[in-house]
C-alpha cells in the first residue's frame, strides 16, 4: 500500500480544530488530529514532524493504547502508514541528535506494536530527509540506522544487547529524500539514481517540495522545476525498472500547489503522475469535514498517470531575477506583517534556506506560511510577483505544461491592491496586472489596504480568501 493522502502538520489553517485546547496545537492535540486524519477523514499517511516541532516522540505507543478498536482494523505499518520528517545535519545543526533520537525511537515504536499486534510489524518504516542536496546524506541516514540496530549483537559486560533490551527492529529503513532547492529539484533523479544503486529496493519515495521553491524563486519558476522533475524521475523509473512514487507537498494557494477540497481536480490535473498529495492543517480545518472526505475520496479514487514533459524555458531567468528584486523590496513589510499573523503549531528553533530563516538584506524573513499569509494580508498575493517580467507569449507558453497557469493567477488576481502596489514601489507590476481587466473582491482589497496601514483585520481576510497562507 502507498499512501495516496498524506496528512501533515503544516500550519496553514485560521480555524481551530474543534478538538484542540488552544489556537496553538500541539502535544496531545496532535495525536488526536493524527487519529482524526485516519478514521475520519481518510488519509493512509500522517507526516510526523520532528523537524522543527515540538511533536510527542511516543505517539505510536498512545495512539495504539488511545483508539485500540480502530488500530486493531487498520494496522500501523501495514495498512495506514505513520512517517517522520526528521532534521537533516547537514543543515540543522542545533537539531543535528535529535536525528539519532528519532531514528531510535523507531525500534522502541515496533516494541509497542509487536506488543499490540503479537506480531513483527513496524508501524514506523520510512523517515523523510528535507533540505536533500546529495546521496551522501541520504546514505548516512540509512547506514546510522543499521548501526543502531547493529548494536544488538555487541556484549555489555556479561549479555549482548539483544539478550538484555531486546530484538532491533526493523533491520532497516527506507529513506525519502525532500528536495526543496532549484540546484537539488534540477538534479533529484541523478541523486535517487546514486543512492539506490547497489540496493535491491522493492520501490522508493520521493517527495518534492512546492512551498519553499515558491518562494525562493516564484510561483512559475518553482512549478516548473518542480514538473521538470517530475519529469525525469519517470525517465529514471522507466531506466530501473522499480515503481519511484513521486510525493508533492501541496497548500492551500495556489503559490504553495492550491490544494483544496474544490480545487482538487485542477491539482490532480496539474501533477498526474504522482503517487501521494499532501492534505495540510487548512484542508483539513477551514472547510466542511464532508467536503474535505469527498474530496480525499476522489484522490483516493484515481490513479497516478503520466507526468508532463518540461524544458525550462530561457526567459525564466529573468523572471526568477524580478521575483527576487521585488522580494527584496517587500521584505521589510513581510517582516512587519509576519508579527500579525498567529502561530498555529508549536515551532522550535529553525534555521536553513530562504523559506526558514535566510535573510535577504539583512532582513530575516519568515517561513513559507507566514511568507504567504503576510503578502496576502497586505493585497500583494506572491503568486502575481515578477508577472511583469513575463509577456503574454511568454505566458502562453508556460501554460503548455503548467497547465492551470492562467487559472491561478486569477484566483490570486482578486485579492490584489494596485493602491498598495504602486505604494510599496511594484508600479510595473501594478500596470501589469491591469493588462489581464481582473475581477477584484473590493471588500477584501479595502480590508487589505487598512491592514497595509495597521488597522485591519488578518484573520478576517484569512476567512475571506480560505486559508491563513
Amino acid at each position: 500500500m502507498i499512501p495516496r493522502i498524506m496528512s501533515t502538520q503544516h500550519p496553514d489553517n485560521y480555524s481551530i480544530p474543534f478538538f484542540s485546547h488552544s489556537p496553538v496545537l500541539g502535544g496531545e492535540d496532535e495525536i488526536t488530529e493524527a487519529f482524526y486524519a485516519y478514521s475520519v477523514l481518510g488519509a493512509d499517511e500522517q507526516m510526523w514532524d520532528f523537524e522543527g516541532k515540538e511533536v510527542d516522540e511516543f505517539v505510536v505507543k498512545k495512539l495504539l493504547e488511545r483508539y485500540p478498536m480502530f488500530f486493531r482494523k487498520n494496522i500501523l505499518g501495514k495498512d495506514l502508514r505513520l512517517t517522520p520528517r526528521v532534521p537533516n545535519p547537514t543543515v540543522e545543526k542545533a537539531e543535528a541528535k535529535l536525528l539519532l533520537e528519532t531514528l531510535q525511537g523507531i525500534t522502541r515504536a515496533a516494541d509497542y506494536a509487536r506488543l499490540f499486534y503479537n506480531d513483527s510489524i513496524a508501524p514506523i518504516f520510512e523517515v523523510i530527509l528535507p533540505m536533500t542536496t546529495s546521496s551522501a546524506e541520504l546514505e548516512r541516514v540509512y547506514s546510522l540506522y543499521k548501526r543502531i540496530v547493529s548494536i544488538s549483537d555487541e556484549l555489555i559486560h556479561d549479555v549482548t544487547v539483544r539478550e538484555w533490551i531486546g530484538e532491533f527492529y526493523p533491520k532497516e529503513i527506507r529513506v525519502i529524500p525532500l528536495f526543496e532547492t532549484k540546484s537539488a529539484l534540477l538534479k533529484s533523479s541523478r541523486i535517487v539514481k546514486e543512492y539506490l544503486d547497489g540496493k535491491d529496493f522493492e520501490y522508493q519515495r520521493v517527495f518534492f517540495a512546492r512551498s519553499d521553491p515558491a518562494m525562493n524563486y516564484g510561483l512559475i519558476t518553482a512549478v516548473t522545476y518542480v514538473k521538470k522533475a517530475l519529469y525525469e524521475l519517470s525517465k529514471l523509473e522507466e531506466e530501473l525498472s522499480i515503481p519511484l512514487y513521486p510525493i508533492v507537498g501541496v497548500g492551500g494557494p495556489p503559490f504553495r500547489g492550491g490544494m483544496r477540497p474544490d480545487n482538487v481536480d485542477a491539482v490532480l490535473r496539474e501533477y498526474p503522475s504522482v503517487q501521494t498529495y499532501t492534505i495540510q492543517s487548512s484542508f483539513k480545518f477551514d472547510n466542511p469535514a464532508r467536503e474535505v472526505v469527498k474530496a480525499v475520496d476522489k484522490i483516493k479514487a484515481t490513479k497516478r498517470g503520466k507526468p508532463i514533459p518540461v524544458e525550462i524555458p530561457d526567459f525564466l531567468m529573468e523572471y526568477e531575477v524580478e521575483y527576487q528584486s521585488q522580494i527584496k523590496i517587500l521584505a521589510p513589510h513581510i517582516r512587519r506583517m509576519a508579527s500579525k499573523i498567529p502561530d498555529r503549531r508549536r515551532r522550535k528553533l529553525h534555521i536553513g534556506l530562504f523559506g526558514y530563516a535566510r535573510k535577504v538584506n539583512g532582513q530575516a524573513l519568515p517561513r513559507a506560511i507566514k511568507f504567504t499569509a503576510s503578502l496576502y494580508s497586505i493585497g500583494l498575493p506572491p503568486e502575481l510577483l515578477a508577472l511583469n517580467a513575463i509577456s503574454d507569449k511568454q505566458l502562453e507558453k508556460i501554460s503548455e505544461y503548467y497547465l492551470n497557469v492562467y487559472e491561478d493567477l486569477e484566483f490570486a488576481m482578486q485579492f490584489f491592491s494596485y493602491k498598495v502596489a504602486e505604494e510599496v514601489g511594484l508600479k510595473k507590476l501594478a500596470d501589469r496586472i491591469r493588462e489581464f481587466k481582473p475581477d477584484i473582491h473590493e471588500e477584501y482589497v479595502r480590508e487589505a489596504e487598512s491592514v497595509f496601514k495597521g488597522e485591519g483585520d488578518v484573520m478576517k481576510l484569512a476567512q475571506m480568501r480560505g486559508f491563513l497562507g
